[in-house]
């Protein structure tokens, strides 16, 4: 990792520090709203006024560095994988696989990962 790509983790980690948690309006009051972000748009809404008691809007200002965004916080790009053969565009990188891997399938994209000495970040948890 580079001097520059190192300083510009150390930024984004300082500013998710102090970004705050954006959740949809009134997600706290109703069961069926998810947190999910949505955003505002009702003529009273307090939110979409910005009423400060009521919480910060989604803007641009709150976004990471380009150079770093879409890296785990452990400095490498993350990398979604399905089956094996992703792996093979994955040199330097972390790898995530997939939820919907099923076990016989995880064990051989684990098994290839480690040959290929890539850091898989949701290991199969008992496994080997």
């Amino acid at each position: 990792m580079t001097s520059d790509t190192e300083r510009l983790m150390k930024v984004r980690a300082r500013q998710k520090k102090r970004k705050p948690e954006f959740n949809r309006c009134d997600s706290h009051k109703k069961k069926k709203l998810s947190p999910s972000w949505r955003r505002p748009r009702g003529l009273h809404n307090k939110l979409r006024r910005q009423i400060s008691a009521k919480g910060k809007l989604v803007r641009v200002g709150y976004r990471s560095p380009k150079a770093v965004r879409g890296y785990h916080p452990c400095g490498m790009k993350e990398v979604l994988v399905k089956n094996a053969g992703d792996l093979l565009g994955a040199e330097g990188c972390a790898v995530r696989i997939a939820g919907t891997v099923g076990m016989k399938k995880r064990d051989e994209i684990e098994a290839m990962a480690r040959e290929m000495n890539l850091k898989v970040l949701n290991p199969t948890s008992g496994g080997d």
